[in-house]
């Protein structure tokens, strides 16, 4: 779970170190706030872009199981592991 969601700060913040990318082969300080002022909102709805076309990427192309989960369970007295049928 922690993977998923440092996977998904990453992909927000990308549109952040472009910027700021940018801004240093501009050769304008990435360290003032009066290059982001007007861009802050933009980059912002872009990192959420991202996010959000990553959560639909990954629903349509995850794997799909057709048949039921089957619980752990005992059976003569052993466990048997949940499982996809």
């Amino acid at each position: 779970m922690a993977r998923a969601l440092i996977d998904d700060v990453l992909l927000f913040l990308l549109p952040f170190a472009v910027f700021a990318v940018w801004l240093v082969l501009r050769q304008r300080s990435p360290l003032r706030w009066i290059h982001w002022s007007d861009h802050a909102a933009r980059l912002a709805i872009a990192g959420a872009a991202l996010v959000i076309a990553s959560f639909v990427v990954v629903a349509l192309t995850s794997e799909r199981h057709r048949d039921g989960f089957v619980p752990t369970h005992i059976e003569n007295g052993r466990v048997v592991p949940g499982q996809f049928r």
